[in-house]
């Protein structure tokens, strides 16, 4: 095989691999059960939309509305927060049709579990 040939097979190679995750992304909408770093026990609801190689992710926990930037595939993502001047990390695994998670607010030294359940 010619260098040009073997160059355009990885190409269509990289292409099917990254269609393959683009179908299995995490866009939709979710219900959450999650408890925080200090133990409390939390219900709310999540919004993932695709915003071009990002993510724009939306929950609703109580009377408050947490916004963030999300980079990941089909297996994974990786969330930067905000709500109010408060600010923090998630990542997240694939769980069948559902996600598990862990974050953190900026400057924690405690790390709090969540689920997101697809509706």
């Amino acid at each position: 095989m010619t260098t040009i040939a073997i160059r355009i097979a990885g190409a269509f190679l990289g292409l099917a691999l990254l269609g393959s995750a683009a179908l299995a992304d995490p866009v939709g909408l979710y219900s959450v059960e999650g408890r925080g770093p200090e133990g409390n026990a939390y219900r709310g609801t999540a919004t993932i939309e695709a915003t071009g190689e990002t993510y724009r992710v939306v929950w609703y926990v109580g009377s408050s509305k947490y916004v963030g930037t999300a980079v990941g595939n089909g297996e994974f993502f990786a969330v930067a927060y905000r709500s109010g001047n408060a600010t923090g990390v998630a990542v997240y695994g694939k769980d069948g049709n559902d996600w598990l998670g862990a974050w953190t607010y900026s400057g924690g030294t405690a790390v709090g579990a969540e689920k997101l359940i697809r509706r």
